[in-house]
């Protein structure tokens, strides 16, 4: 059975530990200390990776391996400076994908 990770900094995750999540805090880590940390979380055994959006924006080269695998689901989520777009972009971008084209384009 897979096991879900919370990848961010702490204040954005630790909420994520009553649910009996693993966490993984990013505070105080360079760009290559959390692309590390990510390879080997995705290496062991889980399923799911929450990353708040701001660590994936540190680490956009390391998260290119994970986009086509099944496992392990690396998800977007806010931390606690808020959206900063990026989770969006992900499934926007997904979606045109697989459909083929922007779903979510608004003529206004």
């Amino acid at each position: 059975m897979y096991k879900i990770a919370v990848m961010g900094d702490y204040d954005s995750i630790y909420g994520f530990a009553a649910l009996g999540l693993t966490l993984f805090a990013t505070d105080g880590k360079s760009d290559e200390e959390i692309a590390r940390l990510t390879r080997s979380v995705a290496e062991s055994d889980y399923g799911i990776i929450y990353m708040t959006e701001e660590t994936m924006a540190r680490i956009p080269r390391e998260l290119e391996r994970y986009q086509t695998k099944m496992t392990p689901a690396v998800i977007a989520i806010p931390g606690v400076k808020g959206n900063t777009g990026i989770g969006i972009s992900g499934v926007k971008k997904s979606v045109e994908q697989a459909v083929g084209s922007d779903i979510l384009f608004s003529n206004d």
